[in-house]
């Protein structure tokens, strides 16, 4: 099968570098499989989850929002955070998600209401990669 180069940078690492199969990614206008040859194109992300394909073996991970450079060659991600379900501490996400919708439940204005939603989806896509990855 063919590859392309695949990186996922966050503010804080790389957090994956390597010659891939294929990887989905989640995007404003839903989910996005990119494949060796794709078409060049850039597009936003939004929290959920990453599917990274590398020698027939797919991996899940949590990816919050951020930008997708595709060539068809190599592929780069830019994101907040990014982390592999080992990585993720469920209590801490739990916590985050009542947060954020107690935050949403007093919907002050407008752009407080954007941010609480956005931290809203982070914690739900940190819980779902999490608890997906418990059940194999």
């Amino acid at each position: 099968m063919n590859t392309f180069f695949l990186e996922i940078i966050t503010p804080e690492k790389s957090f994956y570098r390597g010659e891939v199969e294929s990887v989905n990614i989640p995007s404003l206008g839903g989910a996005c499989t990119i494949m060796a040859g794709h078409q060049p194109m850039v597009f936003a992300t939004e929290p959920g989850t990453i599917s990274i394909t590398e020698g027939g073996v797919t991996r899940e991970a949590f990816m919050s929002e951020g930008f997708i450079e595709v060539r068809p060659d190599e592929t780069i991600a830019f994101a907040q955070a990014v982390e592999w379900p080992e990585d993720i501490n469920a209590r801490r996400a739990a916590e985050a998600k009542e947060r954020a919708e107690e935050q949403l439940r007093r919907n002050r204005s407008a752009a407080e209401f954007k941010l609480n939603r956005a931290a809203l989806a982070r914690a739900f896509a940190r819980l779902q990669v999490k608890n997906r990855s418990g059940r194999r």
